[in-house]
């Protein structure tokens, strides 16, 4: 019996081999490489898609996030608040930009942003920006975090790397803040074949900010009117990108189709809990979390025994990593459901071409680790 995977890429790419293979002739044959008519084309398509004005195309998810950052005005110095439940990638941004991040809670159903937690967090901090993680495909509680970032005099920035095209309230991911930053890494909803990014705004300027910083602080080549890096989508992934792009409506359909035959298949099933949307939110299932009782590397092990790969995302917070643990300031009362989440979450498979055979089999040995190893349900997940 095949091994099932956390995600297929080979699956994506025979999926529009044909288009794909044409984009890349498309290029070679252009001799254009970096910042020309393919990145251009996908800026607008893709700020279409969003519900946006402004897109720019840069190197990878990271930079989109210290652009975004910098162009919607956060300076070196600055507080932002965001989560340690998140890929660390979020926090080195900040600090990369020379700005000072704060750890907020989060919330235990889908992972992201604890208003609760964040309102304490603004009570307590001089907070300039406020960065909430649109986490495994669901919108963090916009309608929470606005009023509090505006109540305060905050920025608010959207980190969209794992929400491309989710929607809270009839509006996608990345169009409630000041900029949004996604990223197109290849596991990605709407992946490149090598690494991508890019930052939206409604704002001109800020759209300008981001394009000078991009490509050393350019208005005129090789003269910079303000101090820049170079974080250039090139030509042949913004190409990939433009293909993928055709797909992505019909592939978040897909993974929602296969979400909901997860739940049904789960619904009862012992000591573990299912991530079931937020109201008024239609996430994107970019992965299917769930959270266990029990011995979690047990129930991995024991998935792995039948072919079937798993992951966790994440194991540990970024508070309690080498790099970050003990030198950055965490919400008022701490992290409690940040770290119980690390302790009990599971990624099971999901990817737009997963079988809906290959889910009931997940989901069968799933049920037989889960009878046979039942906690009390008096521990209580977050």
């Amino acid at each position: 019996m095949n091994d099932i995977p956390l995600v297929d890429l080979k699956a994506l790419y025979l999926a529009q081999k044909a288009e794909l293979d044409a984009a890349f002739s498309r290029v070679m044959e252009s001799g254009w490489y970096v910042l020309g008519a393919e990145e251009a084309a996908f800026e607008r398509e893709f700020a279409a898609w969003c519900g946006v004005e402004h897109c720019i195309g840069v190197a990878n998810g990271t930079d989109a996030v210290e652009l975004a950052l910098r162009g919607a005005g956060v300076r070196p110095g600055d507080m932002v608040a965001t989560v340690a439940h998140t890929a660390v990638a979020t926090v080195a941004a900040v600090e990369r930009l020379g700005a000072l991040p704060v750890l907020v809670d989060v919330e235990p159903a889908h992972g992201v942003m604890c208003p609760q937690s964040l309102k304490a967090t603004l009570a307590a901090h001089a907070v300039r920006a406020v960065l909430p993680v649109h986490l495994y495909g669901h919108c963090a509680d916009m309608d929470a975090i606005l009023p509090l970032a505006r109540a305060h005099g905050c920025l608010v920035v959207e980190d969209c790397a794992q929400a491309h095209g989710a929607v809270l309230h009839a509006r996608k991911a990345g169009s409630f803040g000041e900029a949004a930053a996604f990223s197109f890494y290849p596991t990605k909803n709407l992946g490149a074949f090598g690494d991508g990014g890019a930052v939206i705004t409604k704002d001109a300027a800020m759209a300008e900010t981001v394009r000078l910083a991009r490509q050393y602080g350019w208005k005129e080549r090789y003269i910079s009117d303000v101090a820049g890096f170079n974080s250039r989508l090139d030509e042949m992934q913004a190409a990939f990108l433009r293909v993928r792009l055709r797909a992505l409506d019909s592939e978040n359909e897909r993974r929602g189709r296969l979400a909901a035959l997860y739940c049904e298949l789960l619904k009862d099933c012992p000591n573990v809990e299912l991530p079931l949307p937020a109201p008024g939110c239609m996430p994107v299932h970019h992965l299917f979390v769930v959270r266990l009782r029990g011995d979690r590397d047990d129930c991995a092990a024991h998935l792995k025994a039948h072919g079937i790969h798993t992951a966790v995302h994440y194991p540990v917070p970024v508070h309690r990593q080498p790099a970050y643990a003990g030198r950055i300031p965490l919400a008022p009362g701490g992290l409690p459901v940040t770290d119980a989440l690390s302790r009990s979450i599971l990624s099971l498979p999901m990817h737009a071409h997963l079988g809906e055979a290959e889910v009931e089999r997940v989901c069968a040995r799933l049920r037989d680790w889960a009878e046979q190893n039942a906690c009390p349900r008096r521990h209580a997940l977050p």
